[in-house]
């Protein structure tokens, strides 16, 4: 398993979960800016992603749903507010309509990953901040721990793939 640690921080309203990889800092990095790659990932593996829209620059935004099991799609949308390659992006994140409009009562977190070299590893650090203690109980409920650990548990195998190497 990648991830080495998760930590939720009630007080600050964040959850941060840490992983490292076995590739350098700019080929993680791809794993983010390139939607296909990041499909491979991005949501459990009962849950699989496909991105219909990933404008990867500061102001840019992605849409995507991730299928689940029994044919269901549950959609979400980012908006890039920092990209700063191949080491830090920020991005608003939140659950989608049909449309692929945000859906207002759920909120929006704000997430913040950071990719460093460590002993000929990379680490990534990403950190979700929420707007509510609320929020953060409803959306770890929900199961947004397991599923991003899960979700994160397949990078592996979309850094090896010889299909992505550049």
């Amino acid at each position: 398993m990648t991830v080495i640690s998760t930590q939720k921080d009630t007080e600050a309203l964040s959850m941060t979960i840490v992983a490292e990889f076995d590739a350098s800092v700019q080929r993680v990095w791809q794993i983010w800016e390139d939607p296909r790659q990041l499909e491979r990932w991005w949501g459990p593996p009962t849950w699989p992603a496909t991105f219909e829209k990933h404008e990867f620059v500061p102001g840019g935004g992605a849409n995507y749903y991730m299928t689940g099991p029994e044919g269901d799609k549950a959609r979400g949308w980012w908006r890039f507010t920092a990209i700063e390659p191949p080491n830090r992006l920020e991005f608003d994140d939140g659950f989608a309509d049909e449309n692929g409009d945000p859906v207002a009562e759920m909120g929006t977190t704000h997430g913040i990953v950071t990719l460093e070299a460590v002993g000929g590893r990379t680490r990534m650090t990403v950190v979700s901040n929420f707007e509510s203690a609320e929020q953060l109980e409803k959306m770890l409920a929900m199961g947004m721990e397991e599923g991003m650990n899960e979700a994160m548990g397949q990078i592996d195998a979309v850094l090896v793939d010889p299909a992505f190497s550049r």
